[in-house]
């Protein structure tokens, strides 16, 4: 998928290049001496790039880490002493050795990530093409930007990034940069937005070149396949009869529909089959000419049974706005796929937001991967080590932290339900707030945290909030949860990127809260993942800092009931309520185990939606390809291909610069029409697929069959499109009146994000076909 450089340097050599990066002496020089060695090394550095022709494998060479990098990395190292008052550690030079060679750095939390990540920035932005380094949020994009900036000046480089309400130009000037912070849904929503230009000019992005991706487990695994779509409106929009939301209503669970025992798969029974037939009177409900009545059912009865309000989304000022399943915050931007959206929209009685025309469509995973050379840093890569290696072809090198951790992480606590678990929670609080001990508490869903909250004020505990607010605001209340006797509810990994000091700023507070054993971590659920559990642990324990965590489970929690935790704990616990903490060491391992199940499923699940991606990206970068040469005008244009006499004689009477503007205009025009209906048909057999398949077929390869058949008749449509349109075009139309022929960039988009897990996960088998 990448084009990464070549091995050459193996991992046990890094602390090798370490040495000699420390040993170069460049403190003893002036200001004004040390930029004559960043100028003379810019220039031997130009001349070698130039010589090498960028080869990778000499940019991977012996001499190019004997000559560049180390030098590179030296000169950084001084003017972070000079310009910042911070002399990096050997775990930071380690970390941006492992960078520059693609590696996915995993760097313990506090350990200075942000400051790692400017030594490959650097040595890649030399090559004049440009470096972008992918961030979890806007806020950190802004913050690490302004943060580093003073480094890369005294490189004489330019360091910029990128917010969403930036217009047009600002991003142009942004991407321009030698260095620019952007997130990776910003990036890709203007990569999809510069696919559909009809000038060059119009173009933000310039060619990828490389791509260091911050909270790379985050980003590269849990919204790797999370489709980023950039959107236009439609006339007509299939709306939901009214008939089948009552006939939903109606329909009785165990009865009529089954859950399965996870709670993440919701199908219709022979007797459901049979009601729904009765009551539309449609004949066999699985005849293909059902197939949209029975996708509307199958996406009613998904947003009905599967989807909890407060859980999975909330409603706000009249929108449906989807909880992210591993921050636990409202997620901007993001709706499910069409047909799950307008269900549970026309459930809740809430005007359809999904009247829209899918314009582009890309993963994340699929736009990183169009970037020649990526790595990553995060503080929780080894535990997913197998994906990253399977996924992307890139090892995990683990850093040892500058400071080892002393951080007490306890066992947990489980209590045979919720109410005990939350009654012990508090009391846990209100005896280290007593103590003045600051304690942060990582809840699973918004509904959780306010229901804390409130139990926590019943007992005199003020406590901060975090629930869905923005991500500025947001850092500064979890940078203060470090304070003496603080108190803070969050969801999970709410200001990710932001480091908890211990006592704040004061000295004095810093060492008392030491002494009380530092942030008292409480996790209220374990999560799927292992690895969201140790980054809610890792917020307690950063730089050698005192701290301790534990997670306090009920046999109620969401992850064990829905994986059939009753079906193989003792029987002496099924249906048992006391307020004690259960003490079965044996019961602890075998929650563990399901941890682990989950996490092997969800793999599973990650890669069946990739299955689904792969061939559109593909399909998808072949059509981009002839679009872009059309644009740039690097083809004939269809009539002097096709039209050769009539192509002349418009020529000659409304000019050859004229009559090639117009059809590659009309020509952009109708790729990106057919284009178009191709996504829009692809959604709607990807809606159906898994209700019609014949027999046991693999939907994925039925999906395929139909997606390569359709897309073989492209250019045949497109050839079709363009002849009509050029018929009915008059050459001598201005600007403005081939504007109003559609003939330009569409005006009206916007941009939104697919959660598209929840329809794999809940992968629906009708129990008659």
């Amino acid at each position: 998928m990448f084009l990464r450089r070549k091995k050459g340097t193996k991992p046990a050599h890094y602390k090798t290049l370490v040495s000699i990066i420390n040993d170069k002496g460049f403190k003893s020089l002036s200001d004004y001496e040390l930029k004559q060695q960043i100028s003379d090394y810019k220039e031997r550095y130009s001349k070698y790039l130039h010589n090498s022709n960028e080869n990778f494998n000499t940019r991977d060479s012996q001499q190019f880490i004997n000559e560049y990098l180390t030098k590179c990395y030296a000169i950084t190292k001084e003017i972070c002493r000079r310009v910042l008052g911070l002399d990096p550690y050997d775990s930071q030079l380690l970390t941006g050795i492992a960078l520059y060679f693609g590696k996915i750095a995993e760097l313990p939390t506090g350990e200075g990530k942000t400051l790692a990540a400017v030594f490959p920035a650097v040595l890649n932005a030399l090559s004049g093409k440009g470096a972008h380094i992918l961030t979890f949020n806007d806020y950190l994009a802004k913050r690490d930007a302004q943060w580093m900036k003073d480094i890369y000046e005294f490189w004489g480089l330019k360091a910029a990034y990128i917010q969403e309400d930036m217009d047009r130009l600002q991003r142009r000037n942004s991407y321009l940069a030698d260095i620019t912070y952007v997130t990776p849904k910003e990036a890709g929503f203007d990569y999809l937005r510069d696919s559909i230009v009809y000038d060059k000019d119009e173009i933000v992005h310039r060619p990828f070149n490389s791509v260091i991706v911050d909270e790379a487990d985050a980003i590269l695994i849990d919204e790797a396949r999370t489709p980023l779509v950039l959107a236009g409106s439609m006339g007509m929009q299939h709306e939901i009869d009214k008939g089948l939301l009552e006939l939903a209503g109606l329909l009785r669970r165990n009865i009529d529909y089954m859950t399965d025992e996870n709670s993440r798969n919701v199908y219709l029974t022979e007797t459901g089959a049979a009601v729904v037939e009765n009551f539309l009177g449609c004949g066999n409900l699985y005849n293909k000419k059902n197939v949209e009545i029975l996708t509307d059912i199958n996406n009613l009865l998904h947003a009905k049974v599967l989807l909890k309000q407060d859980i999975d989304y909330i409603i706000k000022d009249g929108r449906i706005e989807i909880i992210d399943e591993f921050t636990g915050r409202v997620a901007e931007r993001r709706k499910w796929d069409y047909g799950l959206q307008r269900s549970l929209e026309a459930l809740k009685g809430i005007k359809s937001t999904s009247s829209n025309r899918i314009l582009g469509k890309i993963t994340i995973q699929n736009f990183i991967s169009l970037y020649p050379e990526m790595s990553g840093m995060t503080a929780t890569a080894k535990s997913s080590e197998d994906e990253f290696r399977s996924t992307y072809k890139h090892d995990v090198y683990v850093v040892q932290p500058n400071k080892k951790c002393i951080r007490t992480d306890y066992d947990d606590y489980i209590y045979t339900h919720k109410e005990a678990k939350y009654k012990a929670v508090v009391e846990e609080v209100l005896t280290s707030h007593n103590q003045g001990r600051p304690v942060l508490i990582g809840t699973s869903n918004i509904r959780e945290s306010e229901k804390l909250a409130y139990m926590l004020k019943q007992q005199g505990i003020e406590c901060e909030v975090l629930n869905a607010k923005n991500d500025t605001e947001e850092a500064k209340i979890i940078a203060l949860a470090g304070k003496l006797g603080a108190v803070t509810v969050s969801t999970n990994m709410a200001g990710r990127g932001v480091d908890i000091k211990l006592g704040g700023d004061s000295p004095e507070e810093r060492k008392k809260v030491s002494e009380l054993g530092g942030l008292y971590v409480i996790g209220t659920n374990r999560n799927e993942c292992v690895r969201i559990d140790n980054q809610l642990r890792g917020r307690a324990g950063r730089q050698g800092d005192p701290g301790s965590s534990r997670f306090f489970i009920s046999l109620e929690d969401d992850l064990l009931v829905q994986f059939g935790i009753k079906k193989v704990i003792p029987v002496k616990y099924c249906g048992f309520r006391q307020l004690e903490r259960i003490n079965d060491k044996k019961l602890l391992s075998l929650i563990y185990h399901i941890q682990r199940v989950v996490n092997g499923q969800n793999f599973e699940i990650r890669k069946t939606l990739g299955k689904y991606s792969y061939l559109l990206e593909w399909q998808r970068r072949r059509f981009m390809k002839s679009r872009f040469e059309v644009l740039s005008c690097n083809v004939p244009g269809f009539l002097a291909i096709e039209k050769k006499e009539l192509y002349k004689e418009l020529c000659s009477k409304y000019g050859k610069e004229r009559v090639d503007e117009i059809q590659r205009k009309v020509s952009l025009h109708c790729m990106d029409e057919v284009w178009y209906d191709f996504l829009e048909y692809l959604e709607n057999i990807k809606e159906g697929i898994n209700l019609v398949s014949a027999g046991r077929k693999d939907p994925v390869d039925e999906f395929n069959k139909l997606s390569i058949n359709k897309f073989e008749q492209l250019q045949e449509d497109i050839n079709e499109k363009i002849l009509n349109t050029l018929d009915n075009i008059d050459f001598s139309m201005d600007a403005s009146q081939l504007a109003d022929r559609g003939l330009q960039t569409p005006s009206a988009t916007w941009t939104y994000i697919i959660n598209d897990s929840i329809k794999v996960k809940n992968f629906t088998l009708f129990s008659r076909l």
